[in-house]
């Protein structure tokens, strides 16, 4: 086995972690992030997915730039963890990091979003709301597994 292949005792162990290319990291994680204010605009799926939401479509007034730790968070977190699978499996092009983040996205983040959705009856439209949100997951990973793809 060639010694700069890493094994999955590696992941396991997170040694790779000091390995992992950082810069990649953040900017797939800003991409992937930045494109939640696209898809959740009203342009594209917003409306929708308020309505959803049984949301009111005038924006909260107490909604500050606070609101957005948490998303970031999890889109840093959900990138990571696709980037030490994408080191882990020798992830090296953009196809192969498109591949990747579209497998992570579907065999991941669209059944747990469709799980809750199931069983969230507090929404008027509960699998449409799961669908958007789904779409946006695979989408968005498969947005951060290429920029990954190119730069690990």
């Amino acid at each position: 086995m060639p010694s700069h292949l890493i094994t999955a005792g590696d992941v396991m162990s997170l040694t790779l972690l000091g390995d992992l290319n950082w810069l990649a990291v953040i900017v797939a994680t800003i991409a992937y992030f930045a494109l939640g204010a696209l898809w959740y605009a009203e342009f594209a799926f917003g409306r929708a997915w308020q309505r959803a939401a049984g949301w009111d479509l005038n924006p909260p007034d107490n909604a500050g730039a606070g609101i957005y730790v948490v998303p970031l968070a999890t889109c840093f977190v959900a990138t990571l963890a696709t980037a030490m699978i994408a080191a882990a499996s020798s992830t090296d092009n953009i196809m192969e990091g498109i591949l990747l983040g579209l497998v992570v996205g579907v065999g991941v983040a669209l059944p747990a979003i469709f799980v809750t959705g199931t069983f969230d009856m507090t929404k008027p439209a509960p699998m449409t709301f799961a669908a958007i949100g789904a779409g946006y997951h695979i989408v968005g990973l498969a947005l951060a597994g290429a920029i990954l793809g190119l730069w690990i």
